[in-house]
């Protein structure tokens, strides 16, 4: 499939949500990715359901909402309601999930594909009963909670793992989003590593022309595309 370059408005100017989102946009952004934090399971508080039903009247590019809250299975549906027809992926954090199985289910029921996603920290093996049913696995490659951070460099031989892993699955297989202090500078690193969706926040909204940014990452991952 072709690899996705998707913008994180966690480093965008919230003064200027909706320019910056059709600005991305214009760019030629695959997806909008929106972190969602609630001062608990990371330390900051971020955007909540008010700014996704606001993205979602400004017809955005797909959205990519991440959950990292406590109990995310109690404000999935919700979030989903609130985005409509724009969500393209609700992914949810697999140390804050009670229930994981049943959310899993209950995301795609709505009609959404379900992402789970994996700290720094966390190992693969905690997703094998659930692998072969989600539709992205996330690996955050710095700690979740603020943008700007630098990228983890040891993360790479995660993400190469979880390339080999899904390789091997013998039916379905759900695609590898990676977020966390990716810029034009390690971005073919990450694209070699395996990733399939490539999440930039600073490294986009904090560069002078989001064109030129986004167009020279699609350039430098193009050699990966499968």
């Amino acid at each position: 499939m072709r690899k996705l370059i998707v913008p994180s408005i966690l480093s965008c100017d919230f003064a200027r949500l909706h320019d910056e989102v059709n600005a991305v946009k214009n760019a030629g952004a695959d997806w909008i990715h929106v972190d969602v934090m609630d001062g608990h399971f990371v330390p900051n508080i971020s955007i909540g359901i008010p700014i996704v039903e606001a993205l979602s009247r400004i017809s955005p590019p797909p959205l990519d909402i991440h959950l990292m809250i406590d109990n995310p299975e109690q404000f999935a549906e919700p979030f989903i309601i609130a985005g409509k027809e724009h969500v393209e992926v609700l992914t949810i954090q697999v140390e804050a999930c009670q229930l994981l199985y049943s959310t899993i289910q209950n995301i795609k029921s709505m009609g959404v594909k379900c992402g789970v996603s994996l700290n720094p920290a966390t190992p693969l093996s905690v997703i094998e009963e659930v692998i072969e049913l989600i539709d992205v696995l996330l690996i955050m490659t710095v700690e979740p909670g603020f943008g700007g951070q630098k990228f983890i460099k040891n993360t790479l031989n995660k993400i190469e793992r979880t390339r080999e892993l899904i390789d091997k699955l013998p039916g379905h297989k759900p695609l590898i989003e990676v977020d966390g202090g990716i810029k034009i500078d390690n971005v073919k690193d990450v694209s070699e590593a395996g990733a399939d969706i490539i999440v930039s926040g600073s490294g986009i909204f904090k560069t002078r022309d989001y064109f030129e940014t986004i167009d020279n990452m699609k350039k430098i991952i193009s050699n990966d595309q499968v």
